[in-house]
């Protein structure tokens, strides 16, 4: 299986190495299934190019069993493509960086070159809080198995790389030996998952990722900003935090029935048993180098009485380094340190109570004693090792913690109201649940204000209701035990008044989390605005929030910074991508306005997905394409699903990602204060988009409001399939919601248009948009806005993006086989709005096609469609088959194991699953 490419091509080292896999494939198949696959593969995507009709009646006529082994042959070629892909990506970018320096230092030129004075870099440095949110939402098809030996694939070509750098010549038998193994790994590897991961299982496959990063790109990232930045003037203090991360996973309740309070408690349990290993791999570090001796080096007096007092403390701490350390005190009070971290973990497994001076409780009192170190090393001629590993070591612990990562918890508003409503039947007082909001803020706002207990800890509650109220005290009791850091933010999805966040401040209060009197919170109350109804309003909401004392004094309480996350999902799906993208944008403005109204800094969290229909897209054009003065040092923004392996698989990529959303940040807070274009050339802008968002919503909702749609969706897409695949906890659809698509959740929706090559949320109603603004007489404003503002050119960037993922011609054939005559006309409407939008986003980027700007990128996406039409024309067989055979009740799982395998291949392919 080789991709037969121009070798003159700016890429063809890559497609070297794809041709040498895929060679080393085509080998494995041999060894494996016999010559007759190799020999079927080959005829089936040599049909493909030269007659499609052909190759989609041969692929049709195939038994389940060869399907399934033709299906799982192009799925591993694409596995074995994109780690190819990431592995020259990161040599890009590590010879850019050796001639750029990179992209803080790219960034650092724009400040100077802005005259941008050192004290307000500095002030700048401190306001920096950046925080990637792992998520568990279910959109990583491949299994950890497969990314893992993916991992060992990228580091057999680096190694090879870097022999022949260095030598001249690389042993390439040996290598392809090697390659091969992992190859031979990877075809009998299972695919599919056995079972529904649990939210534990997710935890795991967060903790490899943030293990990785600890260990490798994150210090040398937060040590390049250091130095960055200390040449600008700015002085970055050793424990800042201008990153940290953030999980969902074992948090995030909103309709997962299986993230419970204790599995909350556990999934914390296992992030610090993970969290504190990888600190104590780092101390283990610092007694290699630490070995200063007190004949040569000096010692601070606070470290001489720390190790005295450690030295007491830990009696276990083995005689032998007490006696071989004995006049090496750094090395000593590394080791100290390393035994509290152990310490640590034995009182967490065995759940004992925090032993002051013996283990530590949360991250301040680890970074305590490693500043100690630093500190007496810098006074006492040892700045260069205070400056190196020791440093590295005191970053990576602000930026992880002994958590690896801060949790949010969320859940959806009415689960809050559904407690309330039982707490005050319990005390007779009122009708809750026949008050209207504004009754229900009224009463909300009153209960805060008094000082009564509305329950008690034995109150009687439902099942789901005692649930909801459980993880109040579980949130207590994790940060009584593990530190206040260790969750900070309770998120209520599904915002829709101002009595969907009080509701969840009361619960607080009744858990003691909250005291309005003494103005005491732990915790910072942060409302999801998920959609269109909910974000035009979101400047009025937070007038309304911040303009109640008793809330506002909670506010104040957490540092005068109120969090507001951003759905994109959820509008998406509503409205479709121009009106979502454009009711963000004017709500980001709006809550700008209205926290500075109040004195409070805002800080967004953004809830992107890994599609541009779900608000993905490149990170760095998105942050630069915000508001001006919406982002100010702090910001949060969910990475999920095949983002995060796609990020954060390689350290190289991990570190290139990382550093350039913090230039991204760092650019923003410092450089984008003030509006970029005059106000009265705004204005226009912002009419043509309330023109281009109208008329795309209209035509997105005629599309989506039909009442035949559902059927139409279900037909042609294998998204009742999703379920099978096991790759998330969480269900596909909402609770109590009927077979339609209301109830259905933006992932799914996502995945069944990108199967089928249709991407509806992608781009469906732009062109409709921009036809309107160009009927109104506002081309030249419409090229303009393109050429002159960040936010409009991402827009069409990435509905570019997606129009050229899009084909309709491999839409047709599911159409054809799958849909029934009377719902055929849904492919025309799309097929239309399709060469509409394309029409369109070609005439304001000046371009004859899609993608002309990114010939590589274009090149890429039209080799993948060769291997990507057979698994779409077997797919579609195989879903004829198995509507044939009764769907799901026919119970044939070799059926559904083939149409699983073919769901993986084009979701690697397509490297998006929803």
């Amino acid at each position: 299986m080789t991709d037969q490419s121009n070798t003159d091509a700016p890429d063809a080292a890559l497609r070297a190495d794809i041709r040498r896999l895929g060679t080393l494939l085509g080998e494995a198949l041999v060894r494996q299934e016999g010559s007759e696959l190799l020999a079927e593969v080959e005829e089936v995507r040599a049909l493909v190019r030269t007659d499609s009709a052909t190759a989609a009646q041969r692929l049709a006529a195939l038994d389940v069993a060869t399907g399934t082994k033709l299906g799982r042959a192009f799925s591993t070629y694409f596995h074995l493509a994109n780690v190819t892909e990431q592995v020259h990506r990161a040599r890009e970018l590590r010879a850019a960086r050796a001639v750029t320096g990179g992209w803080l230092r790219e960034t650092a030129e724009l400040i100077r070159k802005a005259g941008t004075s050192a004290a307000d870099i500095d002030a700048a440095v401190r306001r920096l809080a950046i925080r990637p949110v792992f998520t568990a939402h279910p959109t990583e098809a491949a299994r950890r198995s497969i990314l893992v030996k993916q991992r060992a694939l990228a580091d057999t070509l680096d190694a090879e790389a870097a022999e022949r750098a260095l030598g001249g010549g690389a042993d390439t038998a040996a290598y392809d030996r090697r390659l091969a193994e992992l190859i031979d790994l990877l075809w009998q590897t299972d695919e599919l998952r056995l079972t529904r991961p649990e939210p534990t299982d997710e935890a795991r496959n967060a903790i490899y990722y943030l293990t990785e990063l600890y260990a490798n790109a994150a210090p040398r990232v937060l040590a390049d900003l250091h130095d960055t930045l200390a040449d600008l003037g700015a002085e970055v203090p050793v424990t800042a935090q201008p990153f940290t991360f953030g999980t969902w996973i074992g948090g995030d309740r909103d309709g997962n029935p299986y993230v419970t309070p204790e599995v909350t408690a556990n999934v914390l349990r296992l992030q610090h048993e993970y969290g504190i290993r990888a600190a104590e791999h780092a101390m283990d570090g610092l007694v290699s180098d630490l070995s200063l001796s007190a004949r040569h080096a000096h010692l601070s007096e606070p470290l001489a009485a720390s190790l005295d007092a450690d030295l007491a403390a830990l009696p276990e701490l083995p005689a032998r380094f007490r006696r071989v350390n004995a006049e090496e005190p750094y090395r000593l009070k590394a080791r100290c340190i390393k035994q509290k971290l152990a310490n640590t973990r034995a009182r967490l497994a065995a759940r004992r109570p925090h032993e002051p001076g013996r283990d530590y409780l949360g991250t301040a009192e680890y970074v305590a004693d490693l500043e100690l170190i630093r500190t007496s090393l810098a006074e006492h001629d040892g700045a260069l090792i205070a400056d190196g590993r020791v440093a590295d070591a005191i970053r990576a612990a602000q930026a992880f913690g002994l958590q690896l990562a801060t949790m949010d918890v969320r859940e959806h508003s009415e689960k809050h109201h559904a407690v309330l409503a039982q707490l005050y039947r319990a005390v007779g007082e009122v009708d809750y649940a026949s008050l209207d909001r504004p009754a229900r803020t009224e009463l909300l706002v009153a209960e805060l204000a008094g000082r009564r207990p509305l329950s008690t800890p034995d109150v009687a509650l439902d099942e789901a209701e005692r649930r909801t109220y459980d993880v109040f005290a579980t949130i207590r009791e994790m940060q009584d035990t593990f530190g206040p850091k260790v969750i900070e933010s309770y998120i209520v999805s599904m915002t829709h008044g101002v009595d969907d966040l009080l509701a969840a401040v009361v619960l607080a209060r009744e858990n003691g989390l909250v005291n309005v009197h003494s103005g005491h919170s732990r915790l910072d109350f942060v409302p999801l605005l998920e959609t269109v109804h909910e974000l035009k309003p979101a400047g009025e909401l937070l007038d309304a929030w911040l303009s109640i004392p008793e809330y506002r004094k909670i506010v104040a309480a957490r540092g005068d910074v109120q969090e507001i996350m951003l759905g994109y999902s959820d509008s998406n799906k509503e409205a479709g991508i121009a009106s979502s993208q454009w009711s963000i944008h004017q709500a980001q403005r709006a809550m700008r306005d209205a926290a500075a109204k109040h004195g409070v800094t805002l800080r967004l969290f953004h809830g992107r997905g890994g599609t541009v229909g779900r608000g993905g897209g490149p990170t760095h054009e998105a942050i630069l394409a915000q508001p001006y003065g919406t982002l100010d040092g702090s910001i949060k923004v969910t990475e999920q699903g095949e983002v995060i392996s796609d990020k954060y698989t390689l350290p190289a990529l991990a570190r290139e990602n990382l550093e350039l959303t913090v230039s991204a940040v760092l650019q923003a807070t410092l450089l984008h204060t003030e509006p970029r274009q005059p106000a009265t050339e705004l204005a226009v802008w912002d009419s043509v988009m309330d023109t281009v968002a109208g008329a795309a919503e209209s035509a997105y909702r005629n599309l989506v409001e039909h009442p035949r749609l559902p059927d139409y969706f279900w037909a042609c897409t294998p998204t009742a399939l999703l379920g099978s695949l096991n790759i998330g906890s969480r269900p596909s659809k909402r609770p109590n919601t009927d077979a339609g698509l209301d109830g259905l959740r933006a992932i799914p929706w996502v995945f069944g248009w990108t199967q089928t090559r249709q991407i509806v949320p992608g781009w469906y109603g732009v062109g409709s948009g921009l036809a309107a603004a160009n009927a109104a007489g506002l081309t030249d404003t419409l090229r303009a806005m393109y050429q002159r503002w960040q936010f409009f050119r991402t827009f069409i960037s990435n509905v570019e993006m997606m129009l050229a993922k899009t084909d309709l011609s491999i839409a047709r054939r599911y159409v054809d086989a799958l849909v029934p005559d009377e719902l055929r006309h849904f492919a025309d409407q799309i097929e239309t709005e399709y060469a509409s939008t394309v029409r369109e986003v070609l005439a304001i980027t000046g371009e004859a096609h899609l993608l002309d700007a990114q010939p590589v990128l274009r090149r890429t996406l039209e080799v993948r469609d060769t291997y990507l039409e057979p698994l779409h024309h077997l797919q579609v067989s195989l879903l004829s088959k198995y509507a044939a055979a009764g769907g799901a009740d026919a119970g044939d799982e070799a059926l559904q194991r083939a149409l699983l395998s073919t769901v993986n291949g084009i979701a690697a392919g397509l490297r998006n699953t929803g």
